[in-house]
């Protein structure tokens, strides 16, 4: 084993973790703004709404990301209405793109999660808020949202890991993060088992990382479930 070699790889790939981060912190932040709006959408009384959003969500998540992505930075190119625009100078830089597809990709999955989160709110709860007046954003800021989030944190803390996996896509349109920077460095040395395995031991710490935040966000959001058993046992 050459630790030197090990060594010298591990200090390159993390000058790359930046780029990583950056990629995902801006795409689930961008794209967890979008999902809420979409969630807006799909729980709607208007029907255009509520079908377009149901489009949405079937076309991101039916769809490959690679695809999304390639389509995002070689094809919005080709409308010339974009070339000439404003959005032009964004579009065209390869980072901007990738995050961009990764947030279009996320905002179809996380909307369905928060869907889920507010469909398992308990209807006494609307109801016994209602009584006491609530409604409206208060109802949503003091009822819907706290419950329907921490029904959807597993989950979306699943869809959170997925985003920092997903990010290793963007070095297909040249953007050097981590695995980009691994690919360079195999076609430089071709020793590909070495490069990749510190590339796999990032990745892994840094979900690691990640999950226990979640938790650590979950066990604090729900003081009534820390002691309570998984299965409870019914006396006979």
């Amino acid at each position: 084993m050459d630790f030197a070699f090990l060594f010298s790889t591990m200090k390159t790939l993390l000058a790359a973790l930046p780029m990583t981060l950056a990629l995902f912190s801006l795409s689930v932040f961008f794209g967890g703004l979008l999902a809420l709006l979409i969630v807006w959408m799909r729980v709607s009384a208007n029907p255009v709404a509520r079908n377009f959003a149901k489009g949405y969500i079937f076309i991101f998540r039916g769809s490959p990301l690679l695809i999304q992505m390639f389509l995002v930075f070689y094809g919005l190119g080709q409308f010339g209405f974009i070339r000439y625009s404003f959005v032009w100078p964004a579009l065209r830089e390869p980072f901007f793109c990738a995050v961009l597809s990764l947030a279009f990709c996320t905002a179809g999955y996380t909307a369905e999660i928060f869907r889920g989160g507010l469909r398992a709110v308990p209807s006494r709860e609307i109801e016994a808020a209602r009584s006491v007046g609530m409604s409206g954003f208060l109802l949503v800021r003091r009822i819907l949202a706290p419950i329907a989030f921490r029904h959807a944190l597993p989950a979306y803390s699943t869809e959170v890991v997925m985003m920092v996996k997903s990010t290793a896509l963007a070095s297909l349109v040249t953007v050097w993060e981590v695995t980009g920077v691994a690919q360079r460095l195999i076609a430089q040395s071709y020793r590909t088992m070495e490069v990749f395995l510190c590339a796999a031991a990032i990745y892994l710490v840094l979900n690691f990382l990640i999950l226990q935040a979640m938790a650590l966000l979950e066990y604090r959001l729900t003081p009534h479930r820390r002691d309570a058993p998984l299965f409870p046992v019914t006396p006979r």
